[in-house]
């Protein structure tokens, strides 16, 4: 069975930083279209930013510049480096699997999520 389970959230001032994690179990994750999503109440669950394995990473544009997907194969984790950010990044973040990649009837898998908060 396939389990994210996300890590690294919390409160930061505005403009530091903070690096979310999303270890993947059950699965090697290379096979998986990847992403972070970040979820408000007003707003909804928003992409961050998403890749497929060899294909380039695609970025919210309210995140580009500040914000840097990375992974890990051998530990299959990704993680989410923020930079600068603002008291707007703040929302329950979220790591999504959908896949296998080569599955005609992919699954969407998703982290139980964790909380960032930007303020004073």
């Amino acid at each position: 069975q396939v389990q994210l389970v996300e890590s690294g959230g919390g409160l930061v001032q505005p403009g530091g930083s903070l690096r979310l994690s999303c270890a993947v179990s059950g699965t090697p994750f290379v096979i998986y279209t990847m992403g972070w999503y970040r979820q408000t109440p007003r707003n909804g669950r928003d992409l961050v930013a998403t890749f497929s394995d060899g294909g380039p990473i695609k970025y919210a544009d309210s995140v580009k510049g500040r914000f840097t997907v990375s992974r890990d194969n051998a530990k299959n984790t990704m993680y989410l480096q923020m930079n600068s950010l603002k008291p707007e990044d703040t929302a329950v973040y979220y790591c999504s699997a959908i896949g296998p990649n080569y599955s005609k009837n992919p699954v969407n898998y998703w982290g139980q999520g964790t909380q960032v908060t930007v303020s004073e």
